[in-house]
């Protein structure tokens, strides 16, 4: 039984470790997985390897007399509450907004098992039980909604999830730093003046003039209510967000609810990136790599899917614009050392339940290992939204050299007898118009193929036309093309079977009927059955969604096609499939 390395569901584990008052509670819209890849899993133990008493309590039932949370009763410290790995709006319905029938992160599927907005919901219900204790957002969804955001499914302008949830405070992106040092400020007793001065956290002011600290610069964002009002300036607002996400030294950003003097939302910059032995000290965490034993031996879809893969590196600078990825983890790449990877290689070896499979060794982006910037002082003011679109940044170090040495490295290790790369790759890293950028994006072309593709190497060419790639911040088709020549190629000289899997996005901002029916003909006339094509579903905080909302991209104020109608969205999808 590892019973006693899990963090605490309840209060009869808890009376089993000799605890009665709990440190720090962690809510959560997930079921209970002890793993590096589960938000609530990583922060429980970091926050535990601090010397803090950490319980969790996931799924809690807020339809009946709301026991679940009142079960632990009130922590020392804080609360802490997220929706879980996925925003819950998108975890619960589909691009044409029904609802779905089941929920990975969920023991057998069930839905239904986490509300809508789970955590301004749960927040709510915690500050109606216990007012005096401070609860702290985390996760994919509050970070994605700390500022005025666009909703889809209840087609508004949202102001931050801190004024509709009541919450203290709000932990962005990734959150071991700014929780901890959280942690140790209120431990310790620090006045709510010293405590909203964490880097990395937002939170709600009553006024704006009040903003404690007079060190760090402030930058206004337009108001929420000037932005309900001009999706003109909802598109700048977006526009001065993403700017500052890219630059180093980022000022604080006051957004006003109303009048400037008035309430406010105050982000603070956050924490320089973490160091390679940072990084390496979270995946070096007691992780059990299973799902809490409450569950007794249910299935966990998520938990399947990523059980036995490794993350190497943290971030992405490919700034597609409907990805949530840089917004949340920023565009800078943080990766672990070779050692730390194959010390957790080896720990998931000797796993009873292994059986020699390793599902994926990648990131937000496989082929992003060891790359950042050639001069590092550029990298610090620029504020190019992407590193690979339109072209190539000559700034970047684009080698492969480091992530094959990792590669032989882990298909070496006793135990492994395969390894497949699950994570999507940027083909524009090593090749261009002309064919490979050098040999070792060659020889990592050739190895992907050789040793870590299982049948299907998908890819993500997401369109044909290329002013539709334009708005999403994609290459052009005609690299596909070239990859699809060096695929082939490479197929015939080894005799293998593999297939070319690509995949599209339909009524994308910018994307017409015509355009549609354009790509489909593209793979209709070269007798490629497309297997996949995702709907388009505007999510908080990415330019596409900015540009769904406004019709309008918000670098150049230009007007752009939007498909609104969910039978038309439907019909642009069904255009593959039509005979």
């Amino acid at each position: 039984m590892y019973l006693c390395h899990m963090l605490p569901t309840s209060r009869k584990e808890l009376d089993r470790l000799g605890i009665d008052t709990v440190d720090i509670i962690l809510f959560t819209g997930d079921a209970y997985i002890d793993h590096p890849s589960f938000g609530a899993a990583v922060i429980g133990r970091v926050l535990q390897a601090q010397g803090y008493t950490v319980a969790v309590v996931p799924q809690p039932n807020w339809r009946d007399d709301l026991r679940d949370f009142k079960k632990l009763g009130e922590p020392r410290l804080f609360f802490g509450v997220t929706s879980g790995n996925m925003d819950s709006m998108v975890n619960h319905y589909t691009a044409a907004k029904r609802l779905r029938s089941n929920d990975a992160y969920t023991a057998d599927s069930r839905a239904g098992m986490r509300p809508d907005y789970a955590v301004t919901v749960y927040t709510r219900i915690l500050k109606q039980l216990y007012p005096n204790t401070p609860v702290v957002l985390g996760g994919i969804e509050a970070s994605l909604r700390r500022l005025t955001h666009y909703d889809y499914w209840s087609d508004t302008l949202k102001p931050s999830v801190l004024v509709a949830s009541g919450a203290d405070y709000l932990v962005y992106g990734m959150g071991e730093r700014p929780i901890v040092e959280l942690a140790r400020k209120i431990s310790a007793g620090a006045a709510p003046e010293e405590i909203r001065q964490t880097p990395q956290v937002a939170y709600l002011t009553a006024f704006a003039k009040e903003i404690p600290g007079t060190v760090l610069s402030r930058l206004q964002l337009p108001s929420h209510k000037a932005c309900r009002a001009s999706k003109q300036v909802f598109a700048e607002h977006f526009k001065i967000f993403e700017e500052q996400a890219n630059v180093t030294s980022t000022p604080v950003l006051v957004e006003p609810l109303d009048k400037v003097e008035g309430p406010a939302v105050v982000v603070n910059p956050p924490f320089p990136l973490m160091t390679q032995a940072e990084l390496d000290g979270i995946y070096d965490l007691p992780f059990t790599y299973k799902a809490h034993p409450r569950y007794k031996g249910k299935r966990i879809p998520a938990l399947e899917m990523i059980q036995f893969s490794i993350c190497l590196h943290r971030g992405c600078f490919g700034g597609c614009s409907f990805c949530t990825i840089a917004a949340h983890q920023g565009r800078q790449i943080t990766w672990r050392s070779q050692d730390s990877v194959l010390k957790e290689t080896a720990a998931l070896a000797a796993m009873e339940e292994f059986k020699g499979h390793l599902t994926d060794l990648g990131g937000p982006t496989a082929n992003m290992y060891a790359m950042q910037g050639k001069d590092l002082a550029l990298c610090r003011v620029c504020t190019r939204t992407s590193c690979l679109f339109p072209r190539v940044c000559k700034n970047l170090e684009t080698s492969h050299k480091p992530l094959l040495e990792l590669y032989k490295a882990v298909r070496e290790t006793a135990g492994i007898k395969k390894v497949t790369i699950g994570s999507g790759i940027r083909y524009d890293l090593f090749l261009n118009a002309n064919g490979f950028l050098d040999k070792e994006g060659e020889r990592y072309f050739k190895e992907l193929l050789r040793h870590h593709v299982s049948g299907r190497l998908k890819v993500a060419p997401e369109h044909t036309e290329d002013h539709v790639l334009k708005y999403m911040h994609k290459p052009s088709f005609a690299l596909y093309r070239t990859l699809q020549q060096a695929f082939l190629e490479e197929v015939k000289k080894e005799g293998s079977r593999l297939q070319l899997i690509p995949y599209f996005i339909s009524s994308h901002p910018g994307c017409t009927q015509s355009d549609m029916n354009r790509l489909a003909g593209e793979f209709k006339r070269k007798k490629i059955w497309v297997e996949q094509v995702q709907d388009f579903t505007p999510t908080p905080m990415t330019k596409s969604s900015v540009m769904y909302y406004t019709g309008l991209v918000p670098e150049t104020g230009e007007k752009i096609f939007i498909e609104r109608n969910l039978q038309k969205k439907a019909l642009q999808k069904e255009s593959f499939f039509l005979k």
